[in-house]
């Protein structure tokens, strides 16, 4: 898509990771002091980042890997967690079949994002920080992985088909005009620009990609969405034919903001989809 079709853009700092050698990690406990570490996020470059609204009906998740859609189902308990499971997710189901073709879509977690201190040891299970990284959720051994943990002895017949994890990504009640999402167009990175990220807890590691920097990363996103819009993103596919497999984003601080516009607050839900 040439950037003459997309909208104005911002430029704003996104947190890389470096790409020295050593794989980037994160311990959720203090790690033995002779361990040699490269904590994520410490490259930062200033980017442009595209208003993507001009061509918002052209974006596709097997191309660019992510796509805006209006969210037709109605709900406003996000702080019941059993109304979320119970009304919600049935939404977020129907969301991701009607615009992914899934013949069947499972909901596995999901997570209340707000402006709330960056350190990913201070939170909560459901309230976290907005995520300053640019990150893909998955890897090539995580994402079947996360599917074997989940729907345990269904996994491996499902795995021999086709399956896409995708997150749904939504303003909770008002606009989103703070931390908005920026995605990098995955026709514009390179495989080797995502590097595996080992997040170490003490009972287990499981990993995830960060990328490093490159100059032909296209960024977009979508300013002032509002409760009614709906991010679909996707973070891993099993298929291996040229469509996108993981797609990097990050939050970011618009240097658009006006002063004193609203906390950021959005929902994110976690799909697996089985083609």
């Amino acid at each position: 898509m040439p950037l003459s079709t997309l909208g104005p853009a911002v430029r704003a700092t996104l947190n890389y990771s470096v790409d020295n050698g050593i794989p980037p990690d994160y311990y959720f406990y203090e790690p033995d002091p002779g361990i040699q570490l490269n904590p994520p996020g410490t490259d930062a470059r200033e980017v442009a980042i595209h208003d993507g609204w001009p061509q918002v009906e052209k974006f596709s998740l097997d191309r660019e890997g992510f796509e805006l859609h209006d969210f037709i189902g109605r709900f406003d308990q996000f702080d019941d967690e059993a109304s979320v499971h119970a009304q919600f997710y049935p939404q977020v189901i129907d969301h991701v079949q009607r615009h992914t073709g899934a013949k069947r879509v499972v909901v596995f977690d999901h997570t209340i994002r707000k402006r709330l201190p960056a350190d990913l040891k201070v939170q909560t299970e459901v309230q976290r920080p907005a995520v300053l990284l640019v990150h893909s959720d998955y890897t090539v051994a995580s994402g079947p992985q996360r599917v074997r943990d989940i729907l345990g002895r269904e996994a491996e017949p499902l795995l021999m088909g086709r399956v896409a994890f995708y997150n749904v990504w939504k303003p909770l009640y008002q606009r989103v005009e703070e931390l908005p999402l920026a995605m990098c167009d995955a026709t514009t990175h390179d495989p080797a620009d995502l590097l595996r990220m080992d997040l170490k807890y003490r009972e287990r590691t499981g990993e995830i990609y960060v990328m490093r920097h490159a100059p032909q990363h296209r960024w977009v996103y979508f300013p002032k969405m509002e409760a009614h819009h709906a991010l679909l993103l996707k973070t891993y596919d099993s298929s291996t034919d040229g469509r996108c497999r993981f797609m990097g984003h990050s939050a970011f601080e618009d240097p658009t903001t006006p002063p004193g516009a609203p906390r950021r607050e959005s929902i994110e839900v976690r799909t697996m989809a089985f083609f």
